[in-house]
């Protein structure tokens, strides 16, 4: 199996003082079934860009939880190790995935502002593209209506959230749903995801 790099949102346990690094188990379920093994990124910028560079990885997935810091989010050293890894993937020419929250970092780092959104947490719904329709999961708070010109958008939400896009000459991807959520995994999630690491 080819190693995919995957980040990891941040759990925060007052009781004991700790802060987290966590991966839900149907990722790796999910990458095993496309045919990778998950490599989770520690949420330390300096030792996830070693493990990064030299691990000999396929790409990089970037998960969902955690809002960004600059939208009241409290991982701050979530987004600074992403953002890192992003650059990282983006110099060496890996391919990228981003879901929810991962779409959301790649946003974030071409300029697009993020706006608060209403009716897309725990709920499904339809996105449409010229190529692209199908009834997916949502479970985010933010999001936005407009990309960057080097980002191309492939599906919106009924109500314009951009939900699926591209990066224009990159191997980029960026969706807002979970395919880890889905149950039994859906066959066009697997070929996407193999298609995309290929």
């Amino acid at each position: 199996m080819r190693l995919l790099a995957v980040s990891q949102r941040v759990d925060i346990v007052p009781r004991r003082g700790e802060r987290r690094d966590a991966l839900d188990q149907s990722w790796t379920r999910l990458l095993a079934a496309c045919g990778f093994a998950a490599m989770p990124m520690p949420n330390h910028p300096e030792t996830a860009a070693a493990m990064f560079g030299t691990a000999g990885v396929a790409g990089l997935l970037l998960t969902g939880g955690n809002d960004l810091a600059r939208y009241g989010g409290d991982a701050p050293e979530r987004d600074e190790t992403e953002r890192g890894l992003l650059r990282l993937a983006r110099e060496r020419g890996l391919p990228v995935l981003g879901v929810c929250r991962g779409m959301q970092v790649i946003q974030d780092s071409f300029g697009v502002t993020l706006e608060k959104l209403s009716g897309h947490v725990a709920v499904r719904h339809r996105v449409k593209g010229e190529a692209f329709d199908a009834e997916v999961n949502s479970f985010h708070g933010f999001g936005a209506r407009e990309t960057a010109p080097d980002l191309e958008v492939l599906a919106r939400a009924p109500d314009g959230v951009v939900e699926f896009l591209r990066h224009r000459r990159e191997p980029i991807l960026g969706q807002m749903w979970h395919p880890e959520r889905e149950s039994p995994y859906r066959d066009e999630d697997i070929a996407r995801i193999r298609r995309h690491f290929a």
